[in-house]
């Protein structure tokens, strides 16, 4: 395999291929999710819905084609999201009297729904997400980070006051956090995104951001309060309290099978895929070895110790192919199995198996009464252990000592000459596009967000300008 230092999405590519998570679809932009490539996404996705249904979020379905008309009653949205749209204009060998839109997103048909459902303060509020597919016609695409079509959660929610609408938003944003630290074990910047990075209609964005191994940025959730932007456009009205007809403040918010493509970047290595045991397909791999084909008694007992350990839902697999020993071994790290169990012959003897983790090379002997929690606890230190080495390298590539624009493109340029990373830049902005735009021209690093009061050391001058910063932003080049 090309090598991560080689050139990273070579490696990257060769990877997800390798490991057999997709395939190339017939049309331009497009992926086959293979078996392993959609359970990743399926443990994400039990991950989230058990999350939402915490919060009071109920599961619904909107249809995929959305009229033309819809797009057209709020004008920030629809040029957000105009030059990415594929339009269905033909139906049963004639022309549609208006063109349909494959679904960038479901702001406007749910808002149109919402505004026939809600009435009174008493249908508040209205808390949905859906789990769909969505269309965005990308010029330059990248297998699960960036597809023409791709899966995803999409929330929606109506409130009676903005507070509410608000502590929503907020909300939703740290479920994101939770999971994709805890669960893909991906640390995560928290913030707002500055107005030109907004989502198309949004008042104001909120995103997690995550840095890769390449020192890039990945967009890993957003959420966004909408304020009363949307319910003014599809007429989301209720009675409230005072007998008044007033209009809904909403929300909507949202991940997708990007977080595939973060889980690989973040955690994988040159021999092939890295994954948290809580979202690897195969937690544990069961392996005999040595002459096992001539001792039924080899593979008895590892269909043994794979049934205790499903007994606990250890998710399994026992390779009992024909291939050698060293073949399966490089087979499974390179298709991501969080542990490898080798049973042989003096194993059997001794009453033990061998356990190796993927992501060290630390082998442990392990008495067979003791298997099953011993996997347990295994499977738990290197979920946390993979967290901390992505938290310990992304803190390595941190910089907040670069004040200016010129002190920025050496940093660039010394870090490149070096053969090392760029990373992430903490930096005062003056709060005009204009400096943003600048920064991206220079440097290609754009503004991934601005974190929360607390987390940093304000900066107080403006990187471009010099002038007093208005925010602290966190600046790095993107996927």
């Amino acid at each position: 395999m090309t090598t991560r230092k080689e050139d990273f999405s070579k490696w990257y590519l060769e990877t997800i291929q390798k490991a057999d998570l997709m395939d190339y679809a017939p049309v331009r932009g497009n992926i086959i999710f293979k078996p392993d490539g959609y359970e990743i996404w399926e443990h994400i996705q039990d991950a989230m819905d058990s999350r939402f249904k915490e919060e009071g979020v109920r599961n619904a379905y909107f249809p995929m084609l959305i009229p033309e008309h819809f797009f057209n009653k709020e004008k920030d949205h629809i040029e957000g999201f105009a030059p990415e749209l594929p339009w269905v204009t033909e139906a049963a060998g004639e022309k549609l009297e208006e063109r349909l839109a494959l679904r960038p997103t479901s702001e406007t048909i749910i808002g149109d729904a919402f505004g026939k459902w809600i009435n009174s303060y008493r249908d508040l509020p209205m808390v949905i997400n859906q789990w769909a597919n969505v269309f965005r016609w990308e010029k330059r695409t990248l297998p699960f980070l960036r597809t023409s079509e791709f899966l995803w959660q999409e929330g929606h929610t109506a409130h009676s006051n903005p507070e509410e609408a608000m502590a929503r938003t907020m909300r939703m944003l740290d479920v994101y956090e939770e999971v994709v630290e805890g669960v893909l074990a991906i640390p995560v910047f928290k913030g707002e995104k500055t107005p030109s990075e907004r989502f198309a209609g949004a008042e104001h964005t909120y995103s997690i951001e995550a840095m890769m191994q390449d020192g890039k940025a990945v967009q890993a959730g957003t959420s966004h309060y909408m304020g009363t932007k949307f319910a003014e456009a599809f007429d989301i009205k209720f009675l409230n309290m005072d007998n008044e007809h007033v209009h809904a403040y909403t929300t909507s918010w949202g991940v997708s099978t990007r977080l595939i493509g973060a889980l690989i970047m973040t955690h994988s290595d040159d021999q092939g895929l890295v994954l948290p045991p809580a979202v690897a397909p195969v937690q544990v791999v069961l392996i005999p070895v040595g002459p096992w084909q001539k001792n039924p008694a080899i593979l008895e007992k590892i269909e043994a110790l794979q049934a205790e350990l499903k007994a606990q839902g250890i998710r399994t697999r026992i390779d009992d192919t024909d291939e050698r020993p060293g073949f399966k071994f490089n087979e499974w790290e390179m298709r991501g199995a969080a542990l490898r169990v080798e049973v042989g012959p003096r194993d059997l003897e001794n009453q033990t198996a061998i356990v190796k983790a993927r992501d060290v090379d630390e082998k442990h002997t392990v008495a067979f009464d003791d298997f099953a929690q011993f996997i347990q606890t295994e499977l738990d230190t290197m979920q946390s252990r993979l967290l901390e080495a992505a938290r310990e390298r992304q803190q390595a590539h941190i910089y907040t000592d670069i004040e200016t624009l010129d002190e920025l493109e050496a940093h660039i340029q010394s870090k490149q000459e070096a053969g090392e990373l760029p990373g992430w830049v903490l930096a005062g902005w003056d709060g005009t596009e204009e400096s943003e735009a600048l920064i991206k021209e220079r440097t290609g690093f754009t503004t991934r967000n601005i974190p929360f009061d607390g987390m940093v050391e304000p900066k107080t001058r403006c990187i471009v300008t010099g002038q007093p910063a208005k925010a602290t932003v966190w600046l790095a080049r993107a996927y």
